[in-house]
C-alpha cells in the first residue's frame, strides 16, 4: 500500500472538523486536526502535512494570516481555504497569495474531493519538478554544519520566496553561484530560467550587448538580432557574477534597469518590459571600490538588500570533513574507478590543517586528485601529504609530477596551470598585458584562473 497522505483541518467549529474528518477519512486519508491558526502552524512544523485545509474567519489569526505563514516556510504545500462568506475579494487575495482553491460552505462534496485530489497532485509535480531540476543543474545543497552556514542556510529559507535582490559576497571558490541557485530553486521562480553572466570573463565592449541583447546592424558582426540575458531571465533569476569587474558604463545600464524594469537592445528604441530577480556576487570589498570610484554607490545599495558573505573554508574548518566526504562520494557515483574509495581518520585531520586559499573549489580539485592518485582504496595521511601539499613547491612540481605519476591530462593540466601562474605574476597580474604578452584572449585567463584556483 502506498503512503496515506495527510490532511490538516484548520477551523474553530468542532462539527465542522468533524464533518470533514469522517468524510476524508472515508476516503482513506489520515486527518490531523487545528482549532486555531497558531495550532496549525505548529503542526505543519512539526509533522508531515500534505495540503491543508483551512478557514478564512477564525479567532485570532485569521485564515489569510495563516496562508501568508505558510507560503514563507512551505510555498509547495497545498491550501484549500473554506469560508462560509463567499466573499470574491478575499477568495482573489487568496489566490494573490499562493492558496491552491477557495470553497464556500458546506463545501459540495464531488467538488472537495477533486480539489484535494488535484491538490496533492499538484504539490507532487512541484516535488518532481524540484528534483529534475536539481538532477540537470546540478545538486544545490550546501554542505556544512558550522554556525556561520547554518546561518545562511536559514537566511536562504527567509529570503528565497522573495523577490528581493541579493549581494553575495565572499573570496573565490566559496561557493558564490551555488547560493544563487539555492535561493533560485527554492523560490517561486524556480520553475522559470536561472541566467548567470560572468561580467569579469566578458570583455567589456560586448557585456552589454550580452546582457541586453542588440538588433540586426546594430554594429559591425551584428548581423542577427541577439536577446540579451536580461529577457532570457524573464520570469526567472538573473545572476551577475563577479559584479565588481563591471565597466562604469555598464554599471549605470544596470542600475536603470534595476530602477524601471524595463531594457533596450543596444541599437534598438523599442522599450522592452522585464520581470527579472537579480542576485549578484563579487569577491570584491564594493565598499573600497566605491571609495576609489570604481563602483557606483546608488546601483550597490540596488543590489545589497539582503546581504549575505560566505566565509573562507579556513574559517569554518569543522565542514572540511563532510565536504571531502561529499564530494568523493559524488565521484564514486560518476565513475566507477572511483567507487570504494574512503578517507581514513588521519587523512581528514590532515585536509582539516590545509589553508584552501582556493576555498571549496581548490578542495574539490584536492579530493578528486587523491581519488585518482592514491594507490589504495583507503586515502591515508601519507597520500595527502604527498599529493595536495606538494601543490605548494611549484619549483619542483613538473618533476615530481613526471616521476609520480603517468597521466598525461595531470601533467599537463598542472603545467598550464604553473605557466599562467608564472605570467601573471612576471606581468604583475595585469590580466590584459599578460593577455597580449602570451597571445590568448582575456576572457580565456579569467576562465582559466578560474578553473586552476588562480587568484593574486
Amino acid at each position: 500500500m502506498g503512503k496515506k497522505e495527510k490532511i490538516l483541518i484548520t477551523d474553530d467549529e468542532k462539527s465542522i472538523r468533524n464533518a470533514l474528518r469522517e468524510i476524508l477519512e472515508f476516503e482513506n486519508y489520515t486527518i490531523l486536526e487545528a482549532e486555531n491558526g497558531e495550532q496549525a502552524l505548529n503542526v505543519i512544523k512539526s509533522d508531515d502535512v500534505d495540503l491543508v485545509m483551512l478557514d478564512i474567519k477564525m479567532r485570532g489569526m485569521d485564515g489569510i494570516e495563516v496562508l501568508e505563514k505558510i507560503k514563507e516556510s512551505k510555498p509547495e504545500l497545498p491550501v484549500i481555504m473554506i469560508s462560509g462568506h463567499g466573499n470574491i475579494k478575499i477568495a482573489v487575495e487568496a489566490t494573490k497569495i499562493g492558496a491552491y482553491d477557495f470553497l464556500e460552505k458546506p463545501p459540495d462534496l464531488n467538488r472537495l474531493l477533486v480539489s484535494i485530489r488535484n491538490g496533492l497532485k499538484s504539490s507532487e509535480l512541484i516535488k518532481e519538478n524540484k528534483q529534475i531540476r536539481k538532477e540537470l543543474h546540478g545538486n544545490t545543497d550546501i554542505i556544512g554544519n558550522s554556525p556561520a552556514i547554518s546561518s545562511i542556510k536559514k537566511l536562504i529559507e527567509k529570503v528565497a520566496m522573495s523577490s528581493s535582490r541579493v549581494l553575495i559576497t565572499g573570496e573565490n571558490g566559496t561557493g558564490k553561484e551555488l547560493v544563487a541557485r539555492s535561493i533560485h530553486n527554492n523560490s517561486n521562480r524556480f520553475s522559470k530560467k536561472f541566467v548567470d553572466v560572468n561580467c569579469a570573463a566578458i570583455p567589456s565592449e560586448l557585456l552589454e550587448s550580452e546582457l541586453f541583447g542588440h538588433e540586426k546592424g546594430a554594429f559591425t558582426g551584428a548581423s542577427s538580432q541577439r536577446i540579451g540575458k536580461f529577457e532570457q531571465a524573464d520570469g526567472g533569476t538573473l545572476f551577475l557574477d563577479e559584479i565588481g569587474d563591471m565597466s562604469a558604463d555598464s554599471q549605470a545600464k544596470v542600475l536603470r534597469v534595476l530602477q524601471e524594469n524595463q531594457i533596450v537592445r543596444i541599437g534598438g528604441n523599442e522599450q522592452i518590459n522585464v520581470d527579472v530577480r537579480v542576485l549578484a556576487a563579487t569577491n570584491k570589498d564594493l565598499h573600497k571600490e566605491i571609495d576609489e570610484g570604481n563602483f557606483r554607490e546608488d546601483l550597490f545599495h540596488r543590489l545589497n538588500v539582503i546581504p549575505i558573505h560566505l566565509p573562507p573554508l579556513r574559517e569554518r574548518r569543522d565542514d572540511i570533513a563532510l565536504l571531502a566526504e561529499w564530494f568523493l562520494s559524488r565521484l564514486g557515483e560518476r565513475e566507477i574507478i572511483f567507487s570504494g574509495k574512503v578517507f581514513s581518520a588521519d587523512a581528514i585531520d590532515e585536509l582539516k590543517k590545509q589553508d584552501w586559499p582556493g576555498n571549496i573549489r581548490e578542495l574539490q580539485n584536492a579530493v578528486e586528485r587523491l581519488a585518482l592518485l592514491s594507490p589504495e582504496d583507503k586515502i591515508t595521511a601519507k597520500d595527502v601529504r604527498k599529493f595536495i601539499q606538494q601543490k605548494k613547491k611549484p619549483s619542483d612540481l613538473l618533476n615530481r609530477l613526471i616521476d609520480e605519476t603517468d597521466s598525461f591530462h595531470e601533467y599537463k593540466e598542472e603545467a598550464e596551470r604553473l605557466f599562467l601562474l608564472k605570467k601573471l605574476e612576471k606581468y604583475d597580474w595585469n590580466v590584459s598585458a599578460t593577455a597580449d604578452a602570451i597571445n590568448i584572449q582575456r576572457s580565456h585567463i579569467y576562465n582559466k584562473m578560474k578553473k586552476y584556483d588562480i587568484e593574486r
